[in-house]
């Protein structure tokens, strides 16, 4: 071996043991070409040669350290009566023993972090263990954990102990790997709120389904500070429930000392569709602390459920209507519930050119849940109605507690309009009159309707060959079924003899309601029969016949003559 292939089988063994690969080639090769590794050189080996020149490549340079965990609460806040959210979370402020800042993640890096608390009595942890990856030095880790704290615990602090547990690589050198596990406790601290806090509940109302009403609620201070300038918002997520036309509103109460409890109002409405079901409002409670710092609780939260919507229903209903008269239709209305109805009033609302309301409504008075009441409304049919059974829609106005004014539409009239009749029946009892001849004769007159009439005036009417001077007649009242005898004149003229004429009579008179009425015409056949004393026509005609016979037997007397 010459003095220069020393030389680089020297530096070879040098580099090999301060960790840097050497490929050597033989330099005494006679061809000058490089060796083949594993030919000629050290196994292993990462020097190569070339002519007069040495190459050498420095393997990954040795590391060791570990990771150095912390536990942390960026909130420790947590409030009495409910289970609390707290954020956990863990740094990593790793150790570099020796190593380059290239390879420093290789050590400090914990892998597979699992995270598990457990709290002081009597707190509970009801998170278990949760996983949350890696956690480096640039990149601490988090989870959510769930402490419950019961109601009346007393404000302060309390340990919340927090195991990690984690792997991690301890050391990396001359392609050795050595990796570690490790779980480390630390203590944080919770602490349970001494701020106001608010229950909201009791919340009642006398709102009905298709009504507005007002919501009254209880607010209480259930923290243990003083709370000041305690703004009540409540917000309904229901389409079915809302604060007049918005779906919010809130209420100011002054101040709320730890304890204590203030009574709120709202306005509400509750859409016609709703169900009647308890309603969830959302509260939102802003206030100033003692110190005068402004803080918000968003926990509370109440129901309130509508009362049934209010209802009425008609019943016995009847009618004495007859086509072309008026009359009544008669019947109960009930309140259904389930509050009291005002002044109740029974409108009616068709709209028919043949039944015309005398009177559109009728009132009742004041009705309790379940109470009923009659009425009557007076209608008017046409003469040209129809003798059928209608219906007719009807409304029911009241005023509820607050004496606002309501009005009830799901109802309905079921009615019975009776044929046609007189109004007045009568009986002549003369139905014959001699030809030239003028007779008083008696009609009786019976009331048909149902009711009495005032001031009846009854006129005849008559044509040729009939006629009247005393025409008019008077009653001053008739009772229903009552019957009255009225005396008229009639005359007949000395043509028509043996034929039959109509003569009329109407009726005017005032209603029970003092109307004036004018009753259809009622025709009454007369006849006209020959006459007592009157011209002997037949007489005549006889005599004509007899004088006629005898002139002509005279005059053939004498022509043969």
């Amino acid at each position: 071996m010459n003095g220069r292939a020393l030389a680089v089988t020297l530096l070879a063994a040098i580099l090999l043991l301060t960790g840097v690969a050497v490929v050597a080639a033989g330099a005494g090769s006679t061809s000058g070409a490089s060796a083949a590794p594993g030919s000629g050189g050290a196994a292993g080996s990462n020097a190569f040669l070339t002519d007069d020149t040495v190459v050498a490549q420095q393997a990954p340079p040795g590391v060791r350290g570990e990771p150095d965990l912390n536990v942390h609460l960026p909130d420790p806040k947590v409030n009495p009566g409910e289970t609390n959210t707290v954020t956990v979370q863990v740094s990593n402020d790793g150790d570099l023993s020796y190593g380059t800042a290239e390879v420093r993640e290789v050590v400090t890096t914990a892998r597979n972090v699992r995270v598990e608390a457990e709290a002081d009595s009597p707190l509970t942890v009801e998170t278990g263990q949760t996983a949350i990856g890696s956690v480096t030095e640039n990149q601490p880790g988090e989870t959510d954990v769930a402490i419950s704290v019961p109601d009346g615990v007393e404000p302060g602090t309390y340990d919340l102990d927090v195991e990690v547990r984690y792997s991690y690589t301890r050391q990396q050198d001359g392609g050795v790997t050595q990796d570690r596990t490790r779980t480390i406790t630390d203590t944080v601290e919770v602490e349970v709120d001494d701020d106001a806090r608010f229950e909201i509940t009791n919340a009642t109302t006398d709102a009905l389904v298709g009504d507005r009403g007002t919501l009254e609620a209880d607010v209480e201070n259930v923290g243990a500070d003083t709370a000041r300038d305690v703004d009540v918002a409540l917000e309904s997520s229901s389409t079915g429930l809302g604060f007049g036309d918005q779906p919010r509103d809130s209420a100011r109460i002054a101040e709320l000392d730890p304890g204590d409890t203030a009574t709120v109002s709202y306005d509400i409405a509750f859409d016609s569709d709703a169900p009647v079901r308890e309603y969830t409002l959302d509260g939102t409670v802003s206030f100033k602390t003692s110190d005068g710092l402004r803080r918000v609780d968003e926990r509370p939260s109440v129901g309130v459920l509508p009362m049934d919507a209010q209802g009425f229903s008609i019943d016995d209903v009847e009618s004495d209507l007859r086509v072309g008269e008026n009359g009544d239709v008669y019947g109960t209305v009930r309140n259904d519930g389930p509050v009291e109805a005002r002044n109740v009033v029974v409108r009616y609302t068709e709209e028919s050119p043949n039944v015309i309301p005398i009177e559109r409504s009728v009132a009742v008075g004041t009705l309790e849940p379940g109470e009923d009441a009659s009425f009557r409304l007076p209608l008017e049919i046409g003469g040209e109605a129809e003798a059928i059974s209608r219906t007719a829609d009807v409304a029911i106005q009241y005023r509820n507690a607050d004496l606002e004014t309501r009005l009830y539409e799901d109802v309905e009239l079921l009615f019975d309009v009776e044929p046609k009749r007189d109004q007045f029946l009568l009986d002549v009892e003369t139905r014959e009159i001699r030809a030239g001849d003028t007779v008083a004769f008696d009609v009786d007159v019976t009331n048909n309707l149902d009711q009495t009439v005032t001031d009846v005036e009854a006129r005849l009417f008559a044509d040729s060959p009939l006629d009247s001077d005393d025409d008019e007649a008077y009653s001053e009242s008739l009772a229903p079924g009552e019957t009255t005898t009225l005396t008229f004149e009639l005359e007949a003229e000395s043509s028509g003899t043996g034929k039959t004429y109509p003569i009329s009579f109407d009726f005017r008179y005032d209603d029970e309601r003092g109307n004036s009425q004018l009753s259809d015409t009622t025709r009454v056949p007369i006849t006209v029969v020959e006459g007592e004393g009157g011209f002997p026509w037949l007489a005549v005609v006889i005599g004509l016949v007899v004088v006629l016979a005898a002139g002509g037997g005279y005059y053939l007397y004498r022509r043969d003559a």
